[in-house]
C-alpha cells in the first residue's frame, strides 16, 4: 500500500482547504474555526505579539507593569502562591482545551462543517485521554531535564573552583544548554507530528495514543524516505505560512498599535488637563494590565482569524497523508466526502 506522496497530499489538502473555506464562503464556519485555531496557536509565530506589544508607549510599557507587579508580589508570600496556582491552573486548562479542540478541528475537516458545542461534547473523552498522555510525557521530560540540570550543577561549580581552564566550564554549560534545547525541539516536533498524524488515527479508530503512535511508526518504517520527506516538507510549509501570515498582518498590527499609542496618549493628556499626573500605584498597575491584556487579546484574535486557513491546511495535509496509509481513516474520509456530495 503506497499511499499518497507528500506532494500529492499537499496538493489535495490545498484544494480541499479552498473548497472548505472559500467555495462557498461561510462566515459562521470561519468564526467557529477561528475560535478553534485561537487555542491551537493561530497559525503564526508569536513574534507578532512581541512586535505589537513593543510598540506601546513607554509610559505604559508592559515590562514596567510586570516589574511593579513583581515588587508587590515579592512583599506578599500569599500572592506569590496564588499567582503560581492560578498560572498552573490556567496552563493546564489551556492544554486541556487545546487537546480537545485538536480533535474538533479534525472532525470539522472531515465533515466540512463544525457544530462546536456538539463536537466538544462528543470528543471530550478522546481529548481528555490525549491530554493526560501529553501531560505525562511533558511532565516526564520536565522532570528529566530538571534532574540533569541539578545533577550537572555540582560539576559546574567544581570546574570553576578547580584549576581547569575557564573555557572548560563554559563549554560544559553550553553543552548542557544545547542538550536542553535539542530535547525541547524534539518534543515540539513529536507534538506536531502527533497533532498531524496520530490524532486523526485516534479519531477514526478510537485507539489509545501509544497504539496510534505504534501504527504511525510502522508506516514510517515501511517507507522512511517518504516519511522523512513529509516531515521536512511539513515544517517548510509551516514556516512559509507563518511568514506569510505575519507579512499580511503587518499593516493591521501597525494600525492597532498606532491606535493603542494614540489612545494611551489621549488618556494621559486628559488626566493632566484635569490636574492629575500618571503615577504607578496598585490602581494604575491594574488598569495598565487590563489595557495590555485587551490589546494582547485583540492580537490573538487577529492572528487566529488570519492564521486559521494555515492551521486548517496543515491539519488537512497530515490527515490526507496518513489516511492514504490507514484504511479505517481513509474509509471515514471517503464516507464523509460522499455524505457532503449527497447533500
Amino acid at each position: 500500500m503506497g499511499g499518497l506522496s507528500p506532494i500529492e497530499s499537499l496538493s489535495s489538502a490545498w484544494e480541499e482547504t479552498l473548497r472548505l473555506l472559500f467555495r462557498p464562503f461561510h462566515g459562521r464556519l470561519w468564526i467557529r474555526l477561528s475560535v478553534v485555531c485561537l487555542f491551537l496557536g493561530g497559525g503564526a509565530s508569536t513574534a507578532a505579539f512581541q512586535w505589537g506589544l513593543s510598540t506601546l508607549p513607554g509610559d505604559i510599557h508592559p515590562a514596567q507593569i510586570l516589574q511593579r507587579a513583581r515588587l508587590i508580589l515579592g512583599q506578599h508570600l500569599s500572592l506569590i502562591v496564588l499567582a503560581v496556582v492560578l498560572s498552573l491552573g490556567l496552563a493546564l486548562s489551556l492544554l486541556y482545551v487545546r487537546c480537545v479542540l485538536r480533535f474538533v478541528l479534525v472532525e470539522a475537516i472531515l465533515k466540512r462543517d463544525l457544530a462546536l458545542r456538539r463536537a466538544w461534547k462528543n470528543l471530550r473523552p478522546v481529548g481528555r485521554a490525549y491530554f493526560f498522555w501529553l501531560l505525562g510525557v511533558l511532565g516526564a521530560l520536565l522532570v528529566m531535564t530538571s534532574a540533569v540540570a541539578v545533577g550537572i550543577f555540582p560539576y559546574l561549580s567544581s570546574a570553576r573552583a578547580a584549576e581547569h581552564p575557564s573555557w572548560f566550564a563554559s563549554l560544559l554549560l553550553v553543552t548542557v544548554l544545547a542538550a536542553v534545547i535539542l530535547v525541547g525541539l524534539l518534543a515540539a516536533v513529536a507534538i506536531a507530528l502527533t497533532d498531524d498524524l496520530v490524532v486523526p488515527l485516534i479519531y477514526a479508530e478510537r485507539i489509545s495514543l501509544p497504539k496510534a503512535w505504534g501504527k504511525v511508526w510502522r508506516i514510517a518504517r515501511r517507507d522512511p524516505g517518504t516519511f522523512l520527506f513529509y516531515v521536512v516538507l511539513r515544517f517548510a510549509v509551516s514556516m512559509v505560512i507563518g511568514v506569510g501570515v505575519l507579512f499580511f498582518l503587518f499593516p493591521i498590527l501597525m494600525g492597532v498599535s498606532s491606535g493603542a499609542i494614540i489612545a494611551a496618549a489621549l488618556v494621559i493628556l486628559a488626566l493632566r488637563l484635569v490636574g492629575f499626573a500618571w503615577a504607578w500605584n496598585p490602581t494604575t498597575i491594574i488598569l495598565g494590565a487590563v489595557a495590555v491584556g485587551l490589546l494582547t487579546g485583540l492580537l490573538f484574535v487577529l492572528l487566529s482569524v488570519v492564521g486559521m486557513p494555515g492551521q486548517v491546511f496543515l491539519q488537512d495535509y497530515g490527515l490526507r497523508f496518513i489516511a492514504s496509509r490507514a484504511p479505517a481513516l481513509e474509509a471515514l474520509r471517503r464516507a464523509s466526502a460522499a455524505g457532503q456530495r449527497g447533500r
